[in-house]
């Protein structure tokens, strides 16, 4: 009994051993068969955004956002102005919308474009009029989610109403599956058909020339040299032939049918009540400095020895520095090009002087626009023509 009960130990202890090597073995075969570097997905967005950086697309809608994440990953586009989301599940869009929320610096440091960020909630089946005027629209990894009734009415709806100048589709290619020894594990349970090459090439193809659009196709995900069975994700990307005709669009459809779940208006330059904030914020900054280099060089000079041959060697300030500020009209003042000085508790600094600065002549265009951009935020001259520092303390410093 007892040898038989070893012999059963042993066999059962080879039949676990042999399970791990064989479930090892699959687990090796998977890995190094799928292993994409970087991952697939990253690869579709990466080559979204090389697409954007090319076209410089002002306006641009992801169908099928889901996690939003095409949509942060564009929102750093500095040639986008507005980026549309489009999703039918809201609760997976309200898991990341807030990653498309700005952040404080971007209130610190405003860009020089506008940008907004809408989600919207609906089915690319159905038509609204928000989602026209278009110069780019993408559809990543979604037309194979589509029920058979929506994937037909999916080209009128994208490429006939929504009608952009560039569409980009990507999509599974079927063809590819028998290098997945578990498909389940790598293509999305939801999917309701996956196309080989000739089915997306023959598809693609027809909606182009229906709706006169140009296609080329690419891929991503080669296979193995060997593997005659194209790129894990197939990609078509439509290019519009024609300038659209705009406003034939609402008269097909006027009713909004996707409901909106979030917006967010980015700070732009482009705002008066930013550009005022930064510009402010510049020139106090600006002014500072060269408050600050003015009273080191007042400094340095008060400390230099002055000889006399009656007395021992004598301290004393530059008059030169101290000189007073002779109250100009801003154009005068600009062509003389005046300096900044010290006047009693003061240092006066030109406007001009501030302008010549890169960044504040960038933000303001000319001298006038600085001064309408901080009056009323920035201690001025009576005349208008040059910022105050307050500099008492450094007075004090001094005569100490």
């Amino acid at each position: 009994m007892a040898a038989a009960a070893e012999i059963a130990r042993t066999l059962l202890q080879a039949g676990l051993e042999a399970l791990a090597m064989d479930a090892k073995m699959q687990k090796d075969e998977l890995t190094r068969t799928i292993k994409f570097m970087p991952p697939l997905y990253k690869q579709r967005y990466l080559f979204v955004k090389q697409l954007v950086s090319k076209h410089k697309p002002k306006k641009v809608a992801d169908l099928g956002c889901a996690e939003c994440r095409l949509l942060w990953m564009l929102k750093f586009c500095s040639c986008i102005e507005v980026l549309v989301g489009l999703d039918i599940s809201e609760d997976v869009m309200k898991e990341k919308m807030h990653t498309l929320s700005p952040l404080p610096g971007d209130y610190l440091q405003p860009s020089e474009r506008r940008l907004t960020v809408i989600l919207y909630q609906g089915s690319v089946a159905h038509k609204d009029p928000c989602m026209l005027g278009f110069d780019m629209i993408t559809c990543i990894e979604v037309i194979e989610h589509l029920e058979a009734e929506e994937l037909d009415k999916f080209p009128e709806v994208v490429f006939g109403f929504m009608s952009p100048a560039m569409v980009v589709i990507t999509t599974p290619n079927s063809e590819f599956n028998c290098l997945l020894p578990t498909v389940t594990l790598f293509r999305h349970p939801d999917h309701k058909f996956e196309w080989n090459r000739a089915q997306f090439k023959n598809w693609a193809q027809d909606v182009a020339a229906r709706y006169d659009y140009t296609v080329e196709f690419t891929g991503l995900g080669a296979p193995p040299p060997e593997k005659d069975v194209g790129t894990c994700t197939q990609i078509g990307v439509f290019v519009r032939k024609y300038q659209n005709d705009g406003p034939a669009h609402f008269e097909k459809c006027n009713e909004h049918v996707y409901k909106t779940l979030f917006k967010a208006e980015y700070p732009s330059l482009k705002d008066e009540k930013y550009l005022r904030t930064a510009v402010v914020n510049e020139v106090i900054w600006t002014a500072q400095i060269i408050a600050r280099r003015l009273w080191d060089h007042v400094k340095t000079e008060y400390k230099k020895p002055c000889y006399d041959s009656e007395t021992e060697p004598k301290f004393q300030p530059s008059h030169h520095s101290l000189k007073y500020f002779k109250h100009l009209p801003l154009t005068e003042a600009n062509n003389k090009g005046l300096q900044p000085f010290i006047n009693g508790n003061s240092v006066y600094i030109p406007l001009a002087n501030i302008f010549s600065f890169p960044k504040v002549n960038k933000l303001c265009g000319t001298v006038e626009t600085l001064s309408d951009l901080i009056t009323g935020k920035v201690t001025l001259s009576h005349d208008g023509s040059a910022v105050l520092i307050d500099a008492e303390y450094e007075n004090e410093e001094m005569e100490n």
